[in-house]
């Protein structure tokens, strides 16, 4: 232990001074890293197509790349899943991140190479160790260890030489030993393909370990802590894991879930540090002790552009360099990657909240939205009112959609809510008054809407029973792992899903 604290120091240091350096020189970093991907390229099938070799700055790059989407790169990567190499990038390429697809239902299969678990996906996991060391000298997580839940996909193989699964299966089947070491439950366990199945294994395997970190979907870890509380009886995680104090989380905003894990980690300096890990990359990690944003990783293999989302649908749209965007303003994450995702758009939208150095807050989909109104309401202000009612009214959410009602003869339209709560509020019409008002303070196209209810009038809020986004997922495949409740949709599809499983479940 002592050995290994010393090494694990000395290697801190020495990335802590690499940080500083990227934090200090973006733009060369960014710079360098554009240049040694499309010169690694040059030789690729994609490389030659669009003439690499002959690339002197990031201006012919756009003009001679368009922006990609999964279904763009799709032929590529099916050429590549039967064995095809020197496609999209030149190094051998042998596992792919099946992704949950929560845009849609089809599953996405993305390219993983060496380069890109090495330098930027295990990067990224030592990062986060190393920055939560800078920020807790004292930190003794490595007397116990690392509980993770991962997804719920087993590793599939397609040919000799080619392997998938979730993102979190394909890292776990390739974590270094030492890593390894300080995991549980064992990976029989961890990436079992039953998901309720691998909860209750889960729970009954780690209950008595020294479990010091926690790393997971705070969905799918709140179930399986309730699980090991009523396995054991007691009343909080810390009667039965006393030395936890890290939680890494990631995939969906933490602040609906903030109250739950303070009841079930009453622990004063519990340690929460988010970060930002795709299918695609490992793109964030939170660096400062406080909640509220992430430090944009950049020397991770990846070349970012940011696209104003006002310009989503151009013909031909223009993207930004970090030199080049604003505060605050929402962006579409575009990244070219040491995997072969060219210019690639992941459908995630974020916002800087610092340039200096570069930090940002994840803010929703590029197709996650509700927009039948001219309202252009997006996850970062759901979660923004949803979050003011609740510290209002003393409600707890476990999870929630919304989705828009359409104008009838009668009357405007409006949004309708579909929210499961852990604790409702004290007074239900003064919560939906709340996240209504603060709606129209925190997106001015909202409140024009409501005017008068003209266009829109007065949310509607249904609280639904325990468990149902739970079965709802579950109907859909689509439990454990970095599988989401979509938020927002801009038509009625998931609510009217929703809806018709629990009027089944009542006529049951």
């Amino acid at each position: 232990m002592t050995i290994f604290n010393s090494v694990f120091t000395w290697f801190m240091k020495k990335r802590i001074h690499q940080i500083e350096l990227f934090m200090k020189y973006p733009n060369e970093v960014q710079e360098e890293w554009f240049e040694q991907l499309v010169a690694g390229a040059e030789s690729t099938e994609w490389g030659k197509k669009y003439g690499y070799k002959s690339i002197e700055n990031l201006a012919q790059f756009k003009e001679r790349v368009p922006l990609q989407t999964y279904d763009s790169l799709k032929p590529y990567i099916e050429r590549m899943l039967k064995g095809e190499q020197n496609v999209l990038w030149p190094s051998e390429i042998r596992w792919f991140a099946k992704s949950s697809g929560t845009t849609n239902d089809r599953s996405k299969f993305i390219p993983v190479s060496e380069e890109s678990l090495e330098e930027c996906h295990f990067k990224g996991g030592k990062d986060m160790l190393t920055l939560y060391f800078n920020n807790r000298p004292n930190a003794r997580i490595f007397t116990g260890k690392s509980l993770t839940l991962g997804g719920s996909h087993q590793v599939g193989q397609l040919n000799a030489d080619t392997f998938f699964g979730d993102l979190s299966a394909v890292i776990m089947k390739n974590l270094p030993l030492w890593a390894e070491f300080y995991r549980t439950p064992h990976l029989d366990i961890a990436l079992l393909e039953n998901f309720e199945e691998k909860i209750e294994k889960m729970a009954y395997a780690t209950k008595d370990v020294n479990v010091t970190s926690i790393s997971g979907v705070p969905t799918w870890n709140i179930l399986l802590f309730k699980r090991i509380l009523e396995i054991t009886g007691k009343n909080n995680l810390l009667e039965v894991w006393p030395n936890l104090e890290l939680y890494f989380h990631g995939a969906v905003n933490f602040t609906p879930y903030r109250e739950q894990f303070r009841k079930l980690i009453p622990k004063d300096d519990m340690y929460y540090l988010e970060t930002y890990n795709a299918s695609e990359g490992f793109f964030g990690i939170q660096d400062l002790e406080e909640p509220g944003d992430m430090l944009l990783m950049l020397d991770y293999g990846i070349f970012y552009e940011f696209l104003p989302l006002e310009n989503l649908h151009d013909e031909h749209p223009q993207t930004l360099t970090l030199d080049e965007v604003q505060l605050n303003k929402n962006y579409a994450l575009i990244i070219s990657t040491n995997a072969g995702l060219w210019r690639y758009m992941i459908g995630d939208t974020i916002k800087f909240t610092s340039l200096s150095p570069f930090r940002i807050q994840i803010t929703g989909r590029t197709k996650h939205f509700i927009n039948a109104f001219g309202e252009e309401l997006i996850i970062d202000n759901a979660e923004r009112a949803l979050a003011e009612a609740c510290s209002q009214t003393g409600a707890i959410i476990r999870d929630y959609t919304a989705a828009p009602v359409y104008f009838s003869d009668n009357s405007s339209g409006a949004h309708e809510w579909l929210i499961e709560f852990e604790k409702p509020p004290a007074e239900f019409e003064r919560f939906v008054d709340l996240l209504d008002e603060t709606l129209r303070k925190v997106n001015s196209d909202y409140d024009a809407k409501r005017f008068k209810d003209m266009a829109l009038r007065r949310p509607l809020v249904r609280p639904v029973q325990q468990n149902t986004f739970f079965n709802w997922m579950k109907t859909r495949g689509k439990i454990g792992g970095q599988h989401k409740v979509p938020r927002l949709a801009n038509n009625r599809e998931y609510v009217d899903s929703i809806l018709e499983l629990t009027t089944s479940v009542k006529k049951n």
